[in-house]
């Protein structure tokens, strides 16, 4: 679908997330309409990894726009950050989904109601955001969170950007790691730029990695929570390395894992984002 614009806003890939239909039809309508009368919009329905990497290579001077949860964003990114192009164009978000789905979007500041958040995609202003990059090639806008027990597994409705990565999580989730930790904690060792701050010796029961609220180009940090048992300690650093016979994690409160060792690394500016302006 393509509408012709008279000018101004730059052209749009609309990266509809399927569950989003389903979950919100009138929203994804609404969104879409405001959209189209205000630039010339080409809509898309990804439904797998390569398909979304191939609309993205393909998108020519499109800014992409994605409708849908914090996961549908977060696999654009990711997919932008694979192929070397997240920080060429700030990208654009009208979140649709359930509440819980959207903590994400809420915590950077989109607007919730689809007429406000579609017209920050056209007359908005770009932000310039840190990101959470993995040396798995994952990506997280918020935060990972580490607790002392496996990955819970997905919940929601079958279908769209969501079941698939179901699949892919079950196929981790199958790669004969056993996680290590029962609900008592967890066993492994945790650095924050090269600080020990927690080893096998003591279970943790929490690894909380965190970007601060709205953090924008330049703050290059996270801020780092571990809990074991009688100890709390807090940090701040520009990577975290976390290593274990197996454990699962959650980015952005999506699980992922389990895996024998991650390091996370605060990119600094590494997105825009497009928000009403001031």
């Amino acid at each position: 679908m393509s509408t012709p614009a008279t000018g101004g806003p730059e052209p749009l890939l609309l990266l509809l997330d399927p569950v989003a239909r389903q979950t919100d039809g009138e929203s994804v309508r609404i969104a879409k309409d405001v959209l189209c009368g205000g630039a010339d919009v080409k809509v898309v329905f990804p439904e797998s990894p390569s398909e979304l990497d191939r609309v993205l290579s393909h998108r020519g001077r499109r800014r992409p726009v994605v409708i849908g949860s914090d996961l549908a964003l977060q696999r654009v990114l990711q997919a932008l950050h694979r192929q070397r192009e997240l920080g060429d164009e700030p990208v654009g978000m009208v979140p649709v989904g359930r509440s819980e789905e959207l903590a994400a979007a809420r915590a950077l500041g989109v607007p919730g109601e689809p007429v406000r958040a579609a017209r920050a995609v056209l007359s908005g202003a770009p932000r310039r955001l840190d990101l959470l990059v993995d040396d798995g090639g994952g990506v997280a806008l918020g935060g990972v969170r580490i607790t002392g027990g496996a990955a819970r597994r997905p919940v929601g409705r079958p279908g769209g950007w969501r079941s698939l990565w179901a699949k892919l999580a079950a196929a981790e989730q199958a790669n004969a790691l056993t996680p290590d930790g029962t609900d008592h904690g967890s066993r492994v060792r945790v650095e924050a730029d090269g600080r020990l701050l927690a080893d096998v010796h003591r279970p943790v029961r929490l690894v909380q990695v965190t970007l601060p609220a709205g953090a924008s180009h330049g703050t290059g940090e996270m801020d780092v929570v571990v809990a074991a048992s009688g100890a709390l300690v807090r940090a701040r650093a520009a990577s975290v390395s976390v290593v274990g016979r197996g454990f699962g994690y959650e980015a952005d409160g999506h699980p992922v894992g389990p895996v024998r060792a991650r390091t996370w690394t605060v990119h600094p500016g590494a997105w825009g984002l497009l928000l009403p302006a001031a």
